[in-house]
């Protein structure tokens, strides 16, 4: 009886992982477009995929949120350039009747925009951070081991080559 209730449960969380799309088929398109726009709803859009399944995947796939979080922070950093491009240049926009238009520096929404992702793009670079010092610390680790090496001497087989290659030189 209990098989009989659990039944309907498997049939439907098999019929939606059919419905899903293969996760190795969109999460390229959804990560690329996420690190262009950071925005979730026109990477799915792009990639063919609903929101939820996009969260969804991000909440069951430890693989997919380390993505997820290195595509918004580089969509961060791209958003941050364009705003300092703007910052220096502004943009034209026509100016009624003149002749010529008129260069326009509103950068409203690009802040929102980046006090939205300061936060994730911050954490990223700290787990970035951690990561390059870890390899640090084994490069480290591997030049003291051969200086170790070195300065213990060859091993007995080669000093051993050694000391009868100087004996025949007598």
């Amino acid at each position: 009886m209990a098989e009989a209730a659990s039944k309907p449960g498997r049939v439907a969380r098999a019929a939606k992982a059919k419905s899903r799309p293969a996760l190795s088929r969109w999460t390229k398109v959804f990560l690329g477009e996420l690190a262009a726009t950071s925005n979730v709803s026109a990477s799915a859009r792009k990639a063919g995929i609903s929101t939820t399944t996009a969260y969804d995947t991000r909440r069951s796939s430890p693989e997919f949120n380390r993505a997820w979080q290195q595509a918004l922070c580089e969509g961060y950093e791209h958003l941050e350039m364009e705003l300092l491009h703007r910052l220096r240049t502004g943009e034209v926009k026509p100016a009624g009747t003149a002749k010529r238009g008129m260069r326009s520096f509103d950068n409203a929404t690009a802040f929102r925009l980046l006090a939205a992702h300061r936060d994730s793009a911050a954490r990223q670079r700290a787990v970035r951070s951690n990561e390059d010092a870890e390899a640090i610390v084994l490069s480290i680790n591997a030049k003291l081991e051969k200086m170790r090496q070195r300065m213990l001497g060859p091993p007995a087989s080669e000093a051993a080559v050694i000391i009868d290659a100087d004996s025949n030189d007598l």
